[in-house]
């Protein structure tokens, strides 16, 4: 279930960057370069909320959404997979007063093939994008991928462009959002990414990333560039002169670190803090306790893969929460909290009704894990042909 809020920033004294977490018997890892539960249903979430000290996705933050934006909210925020955020009152508040906003997201093109995971944000973005009208800037991290990774300089230049069409197929307005190279764009951004890195403190990226002497000073002074397209001056060709436009940043929480310093430095300098809205992780096929390796193509759905790609890596590789014996499973019931035929149906069968049907039968026991599995392909292939029809436009 979801928790209460946590106490707003307003009234907190401890800056964004500082939230500790107190001693745990084993503590989940989330930063931007590791994820790992040690536990069969994966990441505690509500835990992750009181640590990072973000604050929950209540029911009374989506019917403020709903009121604000016109619409019913997204299913992955009525069903919890957009979960946290910081100041998502904030931007409401600015739109309800006919303020701008600007929406800012991105990814990090270690690879041409994306994943279902990887999708997630843009899929939501696009939501977004139409629920708020407003402008959307994408940015491509070529540069990051060439820093972290044993990828040259050309070839993630190469791999931005290819993951680039990906994301154009998700279908945003194109009047209204601008993808980027950093490698191409950092130029414009620069001033804003130096003003960044002389208000960041050696000492307070080495304890937000967990950088150590050995590694290059470009990790070092990389979390400036990411920092950068959160303030509206970082596109003039959009803006102009306006320093002030709210932005909001929806993300996967790994990525919160990024941002906690971004907000501590923004205030120095005169800007707004943006605001996120946080998505939980997509679970690797093989389960929650598990990760998705690009390296290991049966651990995910890829948005290349064929229809009977799909059909056997569900039947195959998806775990399940089924019991060991038809008996005990009609008695039981699926353990729903680790089964991930479940989970992606909870992120992909948008139909509250059929969703909910699964839910009940499957948790009864009265269907089986092979016809939950059946319910989920049937789901994923058109979503991924249609993803590639659209990509094949581009």
């Amino acid at each position: 279930g979801r928790m209460a809020d946590a106490p707003s920033e307003a009234t907190s004294t401890i800056p964004d960057s500082t939230a500790q977490a107190g001693p745990e018997e084993e503590e989940d890892v989330v930063d931007p370069f590791n994820v790992s539960s040690k536990s069969k249903s994966g990441i505690d979430y509500d835990k992750l909320i009181v640590k990072f000290g973000s604050s929950a996705i209540t029911e009374d933050v989506i019917s403020r959404l709903e009121r604000v934006t016109n619409r019913r909210a997204h299913p992955w925020i009525r069903r919890g997979v957009f979960f946290s955020h910081r100041d998502l009152g904030m931007i409401l508040d600015n739109v309800e007063r006919g303020g701008k906003m600007y929406l800012y997201t991105g990814r990090g093109p270690s690879s041409e093939a994306l994943h279902l995971g990887h999708l997630i944000p843009f899929m939501f973005t696009k939501w977004l994008q139409d629920a708020f009208r407003c402008p959307l800037v994408i940015q491509l991290t070529d540069d990051e991928k060439f820093l972290w990774k044993d990828i040259g300089v050309t070839e993630t230049h190469r791999l931005a462009h290819e993951n680039c069409k990906d994301i154009i197929a998700c279908g945003f307005d194109v009047e209204r959002t601008f993808i980027f190279s950093d490698y191409e764009y950092v130029g414009t951004m620069y001033p804003n990414i130096v003003r960044i890195q002389k208000q960041t403190t050696y000492s307070s990226v080495k304890a937000i990333f967990g950088f150590k002497d050995s590694d290059n000073i470009g990790k070092h002074a990389f979390p400036a560039t990411q920092a950068a397209p959160s303030f509206s001056s970082s596109f003039p060709h959009i803006f102009g002169k306006d320093e002030r436009v709210p932005c909001l940043i929806p993300c996967a929480i790994d990525q919160d670190p990024y941002f906690r310093l971004t907000r501590d430095a923004a205030p120095k300098l005169g800007f707004l803090k943006p605001a996120l809205i946080h998505s939980k992780f997509f679970p690797a096929l093989q389960g929650f306790d598990t990760k998705m390796s690009a390296s290991d193509e049966n651990s995910a759905i890829y948005v290349t893969d064929t229809p009977k790609q799909i059909k056997d890596k569900v039947n195959k590789y998806a775990f399940s929460g089924g019991r060991d014996t038809v008996e005990e499973h009609r008695r039981l019931g699926a353990d729903l909290s680790i089964d991930v035929t479940f989970a992606y149906l909870s992120f992909f069968q948008f139909d509250d009704a059929k969703l909910e049907h699964v839910r009940q039968e499957y948790g009864s026991g009265r269907m089986l894990s092979g016809e939950a599995k059946q319910e989920l392909i049937k789901v994923l292939q058109p979503l991924v042909a249609n993803h590639q029809k659209a990509r094949g436009l581009v």
